[in-house]
């Protein structure tokens, strides 16, 4: 357990670079089953489109950026952290920011990445459906807290 006091605060068009590292660790750890071609395609649409677009937070640890949450409303578009500091309470804390600002959230999640849907259960989201993400060939999960 790291003990380091994480601050949460809004993204910066320079964090774009610790953002899209911290995106990479975690996508290879969480998501092996994506083919490589549209890894590549998602990428380049993280960093153009979804975190400048979405209302995005960054989570630094001793000044590094080494994850985020991108909000689309009451949604988590997308929640990152480097691989090496998983296990410390940081991805909590930044759905509990979150929360905090929207309420109860929802989430889309590959239905096998295990890592990611083990994280939201105990966090208390709840199974809402499953349907085929066209893209990827992969089934997503929606996932919901109680009263989202």
């Amino acid at each position: 357990m790291n003990d380091a006091i994480p601050t949460i605060r809004a993204y910066h068009a320079d964090d774009i670079e610790p953002v899209m590292a911290a995106w990479r660790g975690a996508n290879a750890l969480a998501h092996p089953f994506l083919a490589t071609d549209f890894v590549a395609e998602v990428e380049q649409a993280i960093r153009n489109i979804y975190v400048p677009q979405a209302e995005t937070y960054v989570l630094e640890v001793d000044g590094a950026v080494v994850g985020f949450i991108a909000l689309l409303g009451a949604e988590i578009g997308g929640l990152f952290l480097d691989p090496a500091q998983h296990g410390n309470g940081y991805g909590r804390a930044m759905v509990d920011h979150a929360v905090a600002l929207k309420g109860p959230l929802r989430v889309d999640v590959f239905r096998d990445n295990a890592i990611g849907r083990a994280f939201y259960e105990r966090y208390g989201f709840e199974f809402v459906a499953d349907e085929l993400h066209e893209p990827s060939g992969q089934m997503n999960r929606t996932m919901a807290m109680p009263g989202a």
